[in-house]
């Protein structure tokens, strides 16, 4: 068992974290998710220039044009030096380019030390079913491997996010972070099943 130190709230708080398994790669019937890959990071840019104007300011471009696609490059590779599970970049199998990413990250919106799924498309790939179909491998893979729930937070004006949760199996759990200039910011959560215990 690893023990990691982080701070919250003020002060450090050690976290006692079991080995998690390794989230590399998916398959679906039309989507492969794998690991993101530096030279892919012009594609991750380009879903910071899509964001809708209500995205709260650090999760967009800002005025120094930051990040830039070296930032995005660095990104990827500190992910890849990280042992617990992350996103992953969504490709068609059809043919075979990136459109997003999806997976897991541990931001302890929920409890502390579970996951939370994440996932965001280009716009060019909305409509299609992607986010349900890569959500849903990243849903099997998180059961499989132990997880007791999943967290995903979302804007209260984002409603096709919103739907994609809620054909993931997500319910929202009345907790709301209040936010006037950006929207609510709404938990939602997802049992799984046969989570070990």
């Amino acid at each position: 068992m690893e023990i990691a130190s982080r701070r919250k709230a003020g002060c450090w708080q050690h976290v006692y974290m079991s080995a998690l398994p390794a989230l590399t790669a998916l398959e679906t019937g039309r989507l492969i998710l794998r690991r993101q890959s530096p030279n892919e990071a012009e594609i991750f840019r380009q879903l910071w220039t899509e964001r809708d104007p209500r995205v709260p300011p650090h999760r967009r471009i800002d005025a120094d044009g930051r990040p830039t696609v070296e930032d995005i490059v660095t990104g990827i590779r500190i992910e890849h030096e990280r042992s617990q599970p992350g996103l992953l970049a969504v490709e068609r199998k059809s043919v075979g380019d990136v459109i997003g990413y999806c997976g897991l990250v541990f931001h302890d919106n929920g409890a502390p030390g579970e996951p939370e799924l994440a996932y965001e498309l280009l716009r060019r790939a909305h409509g299609f079913g992607y986010a349900t179909e890569a959500g849903l491998s990243v849903v099997a893979w998180s059961t499989a491997a132990g997880y007791a729930r999943l967290w995903a937070t979302v804007r209260a004006w984002n409603f096709a996010s919103r739907r994609v949760l809620e054909k993931l199996g997500f319910r929202e759990t009345g907790q709301i972070e209040p936010d006037t200039a950006h929207g609510d910011s709404l938990l939602t959560v997802r049992e799984l099943s046969s989570a070990v215990r």
